[in-house]
């Protein structure tokens, strides 16, 4: 099959998750962009952030159109995670290509474990947010889509709904806001970095992802986000599962 027509694929399942669960689509991309697109580590955690912050803010515009975005809370939220992203960023050009894809592995497998957890919204007790503890989550998304080139909503979207005590509808459109700050944050710093990207590729993996989310957003309407989380959450058991054999091997 060609690179073309992976490319496709792949932006299409990646838009329908960043599109159906508010994020997720990143932790499917580098995978992607590694082994069936033939991307290094380095190059695909870079393409991984192009392509997820031209996605979001598709999405975003979406769910902000249906109301479903907090901007005052999200803008804070994502506020704390900025200069982390950054200086991840920085960092992640200068670690080993097996150490990038053994971290990203691991997250991966966390995000799973965590969506197949069920919600506890009592996270925020009583409804009264900690702001120490919603700036401290923050920054730790914000140094974890620096550091692997992942939005961060996989995880964004639970610290919403129990840090800050959101609405899973609200919890999704917001956490576009936080990663595409945080991804446009990394972005910045890795710029200089001597990455070679294949835009022939980058290019319709982006058209396909951001038409993708729009059907995403769709399929979210019409499933229930609980089922969504499930099926997602084994994708990524498996993925992580065949990243870390991959680096060990």
């Amino acid at each position: 099959m060609s690179p073309l027509i992976l490319a496709l694929i792949a932006g299409a399942v990646v838009g329908l998750a960043l599109g159906a669960l508010g994020g997720g689509g990143s932790v499917l991309a580098v995978p992607a962009l590694i082994y069936l697109l033939g991307f290094t580590p380095a190059a695909a955690t870079t393409a991984s952030l192009i392509i997820v912050t031209a996605t979001s803010l598709t999405a975003l515009y979406g769910h902000a159109q249906a109301g479903h975005v907090r901007w005052k809370a999200g803008a804070a939220f994502a506020a704390a995670g900025i200069l982390p992203a950054a200086l991840a960023g920085a960092v992640a050009a200068r670690l080993p290509q097996a150490a990038l894809t053994i971290s990203f592995a691991a997250i991966a497998a966390l995000a799973a474990v965590k969506m197949l957890r069920p919600a506890d919204a009592a996270g925020a007790t009583g409804g009264v947010v900690r702001p120490d503890k919603a700036a401290g989550t923050g920054a730790g998304l914000g140094a974890l889509t620096g550091l692997l080139g992942v939005g961060g909503g996989f995880l964004a979207v639970p610290a919403l709904v129990t840090v800050l005590a959101f609405e899973m509808q609200a919890a999704v459109g917001t956490s576009l806001l936080v990663i595409t700050a945080n991804s446009l944050a990394s972005l910045a710093t890795r710029s200089g970095a001597a990455v070679s990207l294949d835009w022939a590729v980058i290019g319709p993996f982006i058209g396909a992802a951001i038409l993708g989310a729009w059907d995403g957003k769709r399929l979210g309407a019409k499933v229930s986000g609980p089922r969504l989380q499930r099926i997602f959450a084994v994708v990524l058991l498996a993925v992580a599962a065949f990243m870390l054999a991959d680096s060990v091997t």
